[in-house]
């Protein structure tokens, strides 16, 4: 009835001006309250820092992934341009980037752990194992494996990609010719010349798919049923949890804006010029 809804009106707020709402939840923000989850019975940030730790374990192992195996592959890919390995590293990499992240999580799956039975394939450790200290460590990087990896690979052969061409194109410059003419070994001039200069765009994508890679994990959360934030914003979005919804866009820009301003403190120790500016 009537009286009912005027009560919840003034039970969310909904009944002061806009500009009070606003002030209000920024208020709110300043101090980490984010709100409460009418629809989990909780406050939003109890909710989030909750499932947080499980989704940075996530998406900084698949970052660590991506990163290293796509920054070697295209350092690799560079070295031997025109060559057989290349062309086979670069269609490995258009393929990982072609292909949707939800199937290559079930065929994960399906083939390491339905089939060969080598790795969990859902969950964030065995439910009811009771394991402590080493032994958890273990059981839970067991079933990390699939879902960082899965995550990872589409990353991966962006950076592969970027790592190649930048390394190409460093390869041309003066100061790796006078280099090779002063007599320098061919992998000092590949490592302490080329891939130093050559990381700075690969660095600055780095930052950028961050964000991306927060995304990535909704679907890799809800296939491998990881008990994360990605999971935790399907479920707000089914169940029209406004509160929960903006209080997790909040935390991962956050996340976000942090992880910017670690790769903008990188670019100092990549390029002293920088920081002498």
């Amino acid at each position: 009835d009537e009286k009912f809804i005027a009560q919840l009106r003034s039970q969310f707020g909904l009944d002061r001006s806009l500009p009070e709402q606003m002030a209000i939840y920024m208020k709110g923000v300043a101090t980490l309250d984010l709100g409460y989850s009418y629809r989990q019975q909780m406050p939003v940030a109890d909710l989030i820092f909750q499932r947080l730790p499980a989704t940075l374990l996530l998406t900084m192992s698949a970052f660590v992934i991506s990163l290293v195996l796509g920054t070697l592959a295209g350092v690799l890919a560079s070295a031997r341009v025109g060559t057989v390995a290349d062309s086979i590293i670069s269609t490995l990499a258009l393929i990982f980037y072609a292909t949707p992240l939800f199937w290559v999580a079930l065929m994960a799956v399906i083939l390491f752990s339905v089939t060969l039975d080598w790795l969990p394939g859902f969950g964030y450790e065995t439910v009811g194992a009771g394991y402590t200290g080493l032994r958890r460590a273990l059981d839970i990087a067991s079933h990390l494996v699939l879902p960082a990896t899965t995550l990872g690979l589409f990353f991966m052969a962006v950076y592969m990609r970027m790592t190649r061409a930048s390394m190409l194109e460093v390869s041309r410059l003066d100061f790796v010719k006078t280099a090779r003419a002063k007599g320098l070994a061919p992998r000092a001039i590949l490592w302490r010349h080329t891939f130093r200069n050559a990381m700075l765009p690969v660095v600055t994508l780095a930052g950028v798919q961050i964000g991306h890679i927060l995304g990535g994990s909704i679907l890799v959360e809800t296939v491998f049923g990881w008990p994360g934030l990605g999971r935790l914003v399907f479920d707000a979005l089914l169940q029209r949890d406004l509160n929960l919804l903006l209080g997790i866009l909040f935390i991962s820009s956050v996340v976000v804006v942090l992880a910017n301003l670690a790769v903008d403190l990188l670019y100092g120790l990549l390029d002293p010029r920088i920081v002498h500016k």
